[in-house]
This record gives C-alpha cells, sequence and structure tokens, in this order.
C-alpha cells in the first residue's frame, strides 16, 4: 500500500447574508467576492462543492478523484460503501444571526430526499464571540412543544422557545440530528458534519434578503417533523481528559479530539483516518508548516505524524465513526 502524504485543500467560500469578512484572512485565501462571506468549506464532498487539493503532486486534482484511485490509503479498510468522504469540516463567521434551523436524521433524509442523502449531526467548537453580544441558541427550553412552537414563530417570539446562552472560546456544542438551533451574531467557530447539506429553515428573524426584496423560504412543516421536542436544552460538552487530549465528543459519526500544549505532539493512527483542524498558534506538521486556519487530511496509510510547536498550540484532531460509513 502506497504511503500518502497529508492532503490539503483550496477553501471553497460560501457568501451568505449574514456572513462576515474574517474568513478569507483566517484562512489566508483571497476572497472571491465583495458579498459577505459565511462559510469556508475547507474538505468537502458535498456535490457540486468538492475540494481540490491545494499543493503537492495531487495539486488540482478533486477530492473524489483521490477517493476513487486510493480508497484503502485514505479510509484504510473500513471504506465507504459508496465511496465518498463522510464528513464535512467548516468555518463559520457570523456577523449576523443564522436563521433557527434543523436538520434530519439519516432515516429521515432518506425518507424526504430519496436513497444516498444522508442526515446532519454536528459539532461547533467555538473560536472567537463577543461576550456582550453573542448568544448560542441550542435545543428547546423545558416544556416546549410543536405547537407551542409554532404559535411563538407566529407571534415573532421564536427565541423565547429556545435554550439560549454566551457562548466563549473553546466551548463545543454537539447537535444531534433533530436539533433545533441557531448561530448568534459576531461568532467564529468551527464545524465538523456529516456530508449532508440539507437544512429546514424554521424562523429568520423577521429579515428580509436585500438581494431579492423577500424574506428567504421556510421549510416549516418538514422542520417540525424533525425536531426532538424531547430531548431539552443542549449545553457546550464537558471536555473528558484521555491520555494527551481531551475528548469533546464520541459518537457514530465521528469522534473529536483537542490537544494542546508547547511540546511536540502527534495525530493520527496507522491504518484509521484522521483530519487535524489548527485553531490557534504555529508550528510543523510532518516538517510542513501548521498554523490556525488549516485543516489537514491525515490518509490511513500515513500512520502517526509529528507536530511541532512553536510557542502554544491548539488543534483539533477528528476520526471517522462507523456510522458516518466507514
Amino acid at each position: 500500500m502506497p504511503v500518502l502524504a497529508p492532503l490539503r485543500f483550496e477553501p471553497i467560500f460560501q457568501s451568505m447574508l449574514w456572513g462576515g469578512n474574517r474568513l478569507p484572512g483566517f484562512v489566508r485565501r483571497p476572497a472571491p467576492t465583495t458579498d459577505p462571506i459565511g462559510e469556508a468549506w475547507m474538505l468537502s464532498d458535498i456535490d457540486g462543492c468538492v475540494s481540490i487539493v491545494a499543493g503537492g503532486p495531487f495539486a488540482g486534482r478533486s477530492l473524489r478523484d483521490i477517493l476513487a484511485e486510493f480508497p484503502s490509503e485514505i479510509f484504510g479498510s473500513t471504506v465507504p460503501a459508496d465511496g465518498r468522504f463522510p464528513l464535512l469540516f467548516k468555518f463559520l463567521d457570523a456577523a449576523k444571526e443564522l436563521s433557527v434551523q434543523v436538520h434530519p436524521d439519516d432515516a429521515q433524509a432518506v425518507a424526504l430526499h430519496g436513497p444516498g442523502h444522508r442526515g446532519k449531526t454536528e459539532a461547533w467548537v467555538i473560536l472567537d464571540a463577543d461576550p456582550q453580544t453573542s448568544r448560542l441558541y441550542a435545543g428547546f427550553r423545558a416544556g416546549v412543544s410543536a405547537e407551542s412552537f409554532r404559535t411563538a414563530m407566529a407571534a415573532q417570539t421564536t427565541a423565547e422557545t429556545l435554550h439560549a446562552f454566551t457562548p466563549k472560546a473553546g466551548d463545543c456544542v454537539f447537535l444531534e440530528a433533530g436539533t433545533v438551533h441557531a448561530i448568534g451574531a459576531e461568532i467564529l467557530l468551527f464545524e465538523v458534519q456529516q456530508t449532508s447539506d440539507i437544512t429546514y429553515r424554521l424562523y429568520d428573524w423577521d429579515r428580509i434578503d436585500a438581494k431579492t426584496g423577500q424574506p428567504r423560504e421556510l421549510h416549516v412543516d418538514r422542520g417540525l417533523a424533525c425536531s426532538n421536542f424531547a430531548a431539552g436544552p443542549c449545553h457546550p460538552v464537558t471536555p473528558r481528559p484521555v491520555g494527551d487530549r481531551h475528548e469533546l465528543v464520541a459518537c457514530p459519526y465521528f469522534a473529536l479530539h483537542r490537544h494542546g500544549g508547547d511540546k511536540p505532539m502527534s495525530a493520527g493512527e496507522p491504518g484509521r483516518c484522521r483530519v487535524v483542524v489548527a485553531v490557534g498558534g504555529r508550528g510543523t506538521l510532518a516538517g510542513e508548516p501548521f498554523r490556525t486556519g488549516d485543516v489537514v487530511l491525515l490518509p490511513a496509510s500515513l500512520g502517526a505524524v509529528r507536530i511541532v510547536p512553536d510557542g502554544p498550540l491548539q488543534f483539533l484532531e477528528i476520526g471517522l465513526g462507523e456510522g458516518a460509513g466507514c
């Protein structure tokens, strides 16, 4: 089995009416537009938005091409049945509030959109937030039902039905499919999610899209059908020490760990695909520069790699779960 080098990809910028102007500088790439940019997709196998390798011997080739040619080298012994990369990695810059929204689970995605579609379970790691104005909305307050939520949307009191808190840098929030949520204003975060772009918008703060002069489309019936009213509030996770790292999330789709320090560290594991994300500081990964904003795919054939900080460095490591299709 050939040993592939770490793979980096060109960011795919997404213009959003709620976006800001921080992401091009954060990932060190020029802005493709003067419109506000809400998301930078750093590793994606979404149809129409497939990542392109940024450098090295595979520069210019798509992620899908690499997966088709080297499935075992990338994934190890657990290659997804459909051959696609099962997770999407992105940074978000919310200058304004995102809509109140929800995503279906796997079964609901197939039932509503057909075979081959995945649900969307996700996790956020907060990178920056305004302690005075930023809010995260995750899950319902106790006692909220589908009927009372509809009533609140009609009365423009939707926010009063949602659990909300002021986030701080370092917080991790795990959102299973079916969790109604919204990202508030002035928040920069990293997100890992299933490879799915299905979003049901429930409420959009009664705003008008300046480009169309109309409110954005809502998907209330489908969204409520997928909403988990029994789950209650969703709080930041409590990190669990595991050796030299902290486990943030362990779910069927992915495992998310955080590393930090100023001494040499390692990431990756022989026979298993990993993705590492630098979220603070700088150093080297396998001898190459590794700094805030970098997202790097570590193929299974590569095994563990050495990460050497240049001062304090913090990075996330994400492994693929069996429920991701692997």
